[in-house]
């Protein structure tokens, strides 16, 4: 009796150290999440409290005579005649007026105020409307990127200064007054290339750069992913060399991806001597980079599809071709198609590949195919986060905003394609 209840005992002394071990490992998962959770919080925070404010752009109001004889234009049907017109020069006097300088330091110190490329925007304007000549209009010119800064800042404790001096201040100042300073939505971050100037710098290149490379990596991948992973699946023998195969393509998937880059430098530029910094090359190389990620994932839905689908195929007459064309593929396609995105959402972040290749490029023009210069989202990220200019903090930040929600999106179809096309046995 002595003894069954000692056991007795036993077992619940450890049953109630078995419940306080799973209570703890419970824990500790739970804080797992929680710490990912934060951390993820406190980075989308820090990007966004940084980025949104390089979605809008400080301008200067400015009355500017658009006095034809001064601004060089004698025959406004002439092709060239806005494109050698002094718009700058035009600018510049309505600066002058505005705040009444004739020294030229002072001069020096108001033109600093007005991004340079703010005449090409007064061009663009005059050129599509050319009755503005011989007037004098008002237009919302580009700040440069020190008083886009500070404008940006004074709700802070300690406005950014930078580069600014005390009477350039005091012009601002009196600028801030009279309603003449202002943000606005910044078309310039959404419609240009790159530039060294913050305030003139744009995605638009770089992105397009991002999207011929990723449609160059989708047409070669996803078709030669797809046909490997049927012929491993249908028709290899099961042998060594099959196995010796399907180990190379996993460990693949585990290589970094500068590796690819190395062997893209080696083939396609060294040995093949394709240009440097253009998007064909890139998707070569992330087509490399991607096709182990499209083979595995293709494998994995054609071996998710019932082994009755086949056979019954087959029992009607089908031949194989027929029972893999008209059976196994399309069940196997959302799957195929959910893991090619992925890989493509792989794709479009990665960096190291591309600085191999020469797409770390400084490249100001849009390019308009895969042959033409560019460069990439993620690889612009990259350089601006490396530029000394505080303007570029924000336009990087803004930067990434818009590759998460790139890949936000392709993952959010990724999902919708998976959710839409799968079939359930």
């Amino acid at each position: 009796m002595t003894n069954s209840e000692s056991t007795i005992e036993k077992v619940n002394r450890n049953l109630a150290r078995r419940y306080r071990a799973e209570k703890r490992f419970r824990l500790y998962g739970i804080l797992s999440i929680l710490f990912g959770l934060t951390c993820l919080v406190v980075l989308f925070t820090d990007i966004i409290t940084k980025g949104y404010k390089g979605f809008v752009s400080t301008e200067i109001y400015l009355t500017v005579d658009l006095n034809s004889e001064d601004l060089g234009i004698v025959d406004p049907e002439a092709e060239n005649a806005f494109m050698q017109a002094d718009f700058e020069g035009a600018i510049k006097r309505a600066l002058y007026a505005r705040m009444d300088v004739s020294d030229r330091r002072a001069k020096r110190a108001l033109n600093a105020l007005i991004s340079s490329g703010a005449s090409y925007s007064v061009r663009d304007q005059v050129k599509q409307n050319p009755s503005l000549l011989d007037t004098t209009q008002g237009f919302w010119l580009l700040a440069d990127d020190d008083v886009d800064t500070w404008y940006k800042s004074l709700d802070t404790k300690a406005p950014f200064l930078g580069r600014l001096s005390e009477q350039q201040l005091a012009w601002l100042n009196t600028l801030v007054e009279s309603d003449e300073l202002r943000t606005a939505w910044n078309t310039t971050f959404f419609t240009s290339g790159d530039s060294r100037e913050p305030e003139m710098a744009g995605i638009l290149g770089a992105a397009l750069g991002s999207l011929f490379t990723v449609m160059v990596t989708l047409v070669l991948s996803f078709p030669i992913g797809v046909a490997a992973a049927v012929y491993l699946e249908e028709y290899a023998p099961k042998n060594r060399w099959t196995d010796l195969i399907e180990v190379n393509i996993n460990n693949l998937a585990a290589v970094p991806s500068i590796i690819f880059g190395l062997l893209g430098l080696a083939i396609f530029i060294n040995f093949f001597e394709m240009p440097r910094s253009i998007p064909l090359v890139g998707g070569l190389v992330l087509t490399l980079m991607t096709l182990p990620t499209i083979i595995i994932s293709s494998r994995a839905a054609i071996k998710a599809v019932p082994p009755s689908i086949r056979e019954a195929a087959l029992g009607l007459g089908a031949s194989k071709m027929q029972m893999v064309l008209h059976h196994v593929l399309p069940l196997a396609m959302p799957g195929m198609l959910t893991g090619a995105i992925i890989g493509m959402a792989q794709a479009l972040g990665e960096t190291a590949p591309l600085l191999m290749i020469g797409m770390v490029a400084f490249v100001v023009d849009v390019p308009g195919g895969v042959m033409d210069a560019a460069t990439a989202l993620p690889v612009q990220i990259f350089l601006w986060a490396d530029s000394p200019e505080r303007a570029f903090v924000e336009k990087t930040s803004a930067a990434i905003m818009v590759l998460l929600g790139f890949l936000f999106l392709m993952n959010a179809l990724a999902v919708w394609l998976r959710r839409r096309l799968e079939r359930r046995w």
